[in-house]
């Protein structure tokens, strides 16, 4: 062996890669669980003081979170390392031996931004207890499709284990925001399909944020809908002309020039996402849009980055809300539209994970 390094034949150069890929996922669970425990310990708000992303050694860290002392600095620093080879944190090491951390611009995402947003809750949101327990059970959805892991595992559906938390929700609102606000300026910036709309419904459309956004965008657009279950609408902030009206649109929903639904279809099976669909179709005017934004699967599996995160997403859902829920590909959904009537289907890929549909009548 040389200094630092590892001569070897070929052939088990070969067999040693495949092993340290393996074992890169059987390790997997210390990726997401070290980022948890950073965002726990306000890591990333140490480092970035202000906006200066001051490289900081794990000891300088601990100081600013833990000011009354206590704490592992070698530990902190093990997990830094890791994160580290993930993007989330650039790592300088001195002439001393020093290690210091600052944020990569993948690390940056973590850290609130001038509405106090940032993609922090989500992480957190995906790995309360409740979610970690449905985890070990996720063979279930292959051996009983009829009950989901979560259920499984907390005895209650994902939606009312959420609804009966006041802590839980009040996440999960961050999370969304955190979320889809990044993507809806994407998306507003790159898509002109709200023009000429006069009377918007958000279906599924939570705290009304994403409508908001889009109205603000279009002064076109007199009067809003945000449409949500009664438990999701009952806190949710007001809006100038925005109404809020609680309902379940595998029932019905509300009638406008345009729906727009975000996030929403992955969560059913094929036969409620055409239920869902056939009541779009009801409600909207002759040429009535529905505008969906969604995961769109590749057709074919490959393993780029993009992949990986959609593939990922689509077992989450699998897991916590629907065994029969998932990601589709552009060709799935434009096949559901056609089967409900809408055939007229254009498809923008404007952000590197969800995608705009439009299904017209």
């Amino acid at each position: 062996m040389e200094h630092g390094k590892f001569v070897v034949s070929s052939m088990v150069k070969a067999q040693s890669k495949e092993r340290l890929a393996i074992l890169e996922v059987a390790h997997m669970m210390s990726v997401p669980m070290s980022l948890v425990a950073v965002l726990n310990m306000k890591v990333p708000d140490a480092i970035w003081q202000g906006g200066n992303n001051t490289p900081l050694s794990a000891s300088e860290i601990l100081a600013v979170v833990r000011p009354n002392g206590g704490g592992d600095a070698e530990n902190l620093q093990r997990i830094l390392r890791l994160l580290t080879t993930y993007d989330i944190f650039d790592e300088q090491l001195n002439s001393k031996g020093e290690r210091k951390y600052s944020l990569s611009d993948v690390g940056k995402t973590l850290i609130a931004d001038a509405d106090g947003l940032s993609y922090a809750a989500y992480v957190l949101q995906h790995h309360q207890e409740a979610l970690m327990r449905a985890w070990a059970l996720v063979g279930e959805a292959v051996e009983d499709p009829t009950v989901e892991p979560f259920e499984k595992a907390n005895g209650e559906s994902a939606v009312a284990y959420y609804i009966k938390r006041a802590d839980v929700m009040s996440l999960i609102y961050s999370s969304l925001a955190g979320m889809s606000v990044p993507f809806m300026r994407e998306m507003l910036e790159n898509y002109d399909g709200f023009q000429g709309v006069e009377t918007l419904a958000d279906v599924g459309g939570n705290s009304g944020v994403c409508l908001n956004m889009i109205m603000n965008k279009y002064p076109n657009i007199r009067k809003g809908i945000n449409y949500d279950f009664p438990a999701m609408v009952s806190s949710a902030p007001e809006f100038p002309d925005i109404t809020h009206i609680g309902g379940d649109a595998l029932q019905s929903v509300p009638a406008g020039d345009a729906i727009f639904m975000k996030w929403i279809f992955l969560a059913w099976t094929d036969e409620e996402c055409k239920k869902t669909l056939q009541n779009c179709y009801k409600a909207l005017p002759v040429d009535g849009k529905l505008i969906v934004c969604e995961p769109v699967l590749p057709e074919l599996t490959d393993e780029s980055q993009r992949t990986r995160a959609l593939l990922g997403g689509d077992i989450f859902i699998m897991t916590m809300y629907r065994t029969k829920g998932k990601h589709r590909t552009e060709e799935q959904f434009k096949q559901l539209g056609a089967s409900t009537g809408f055939f007229r289907f254009r498809a923008f890929y404007i952000d590197p994970y969800l995608a705009v549909l439009e299904f017209q009548k």
